[in-house]
């Protein structure tokens, strides 16, 4: 456990040596070549922000209005019916488009049931079991200018209800 720690403490700075030394040895201008990437970087975020700020914005909307809470109670004979707790629908949601905010909604949940509690447990193994989908496509498929995104959203979506099944399959067996 002793050497993962030690390695965990210097592996970025190697790997920032590395990188430099890599570069003198190619004879390439590491400097201009950091500049560079710095500069498109810059642009990327740039070209990114209107689509997060809208996000951003969308997810405030439905937490403060309510709309979660009426969807999961709009879904709630489906959810008893799957055996899925329903105060977990609002997580599984939001987390399409936002990980932090999602992050804040499982805060939610451990103060109100706790973290030991089953719920506390499934939405813990949700949360790393899911992916949020639709940030990723907006964020990297802007980034690369992909305008057709053909069968992406629908094997995502496939995924991540996957991922959301064997999370309860999951926290069912092992909890």
């Amino acid at each position: 456990m002793r050497f993962l720690i030690y390695m965990s403490d210097y592996i970025i700075p190697f790997l920032f040596l590395y990188i430099v030394a890599f570069g003198l040895l190619m004879k390439t201008n590491v400097f201009d070549d950091f500049l560079q990437g710095a500069k498109d970087g810059f642009k990327v975020v740039f070209d990114i922000l209107p689509t997060l700020i809208g996000l951003m914005v969308a997810i405030g909307i439905l937490r403060a209005s309510g709309t979660l809470n009426i969807i999961s109670d709009i879904l709630r004979p489906l959810t008893d019916l799957l055996h899925f707790p329903s105060q977990l629908v609002p997580v599984a949601i939001i987390k399409l488009f936002s990980s932090s905010a999602a992050t804040s909604l499982v805060l939610d949940i451990f103060k109100e049931y706790g973290p030991d509690s089953y719920l506390g447990r499934l939405v813990s193994v949700m949360m790393s079991s899911t992916e949020t989908i639709f940030y990723t496509l907006a964020v990297y498929f802007m980034a690369a200018g992909v305008k057709k995104t053909r069968y992406t959203l629908l094997g995502c979506l496939l995924t991540t209800l996957t991922g959301i099944i064997v999370s309860v399959i999951m926290t069912n067996l092992v909890f």
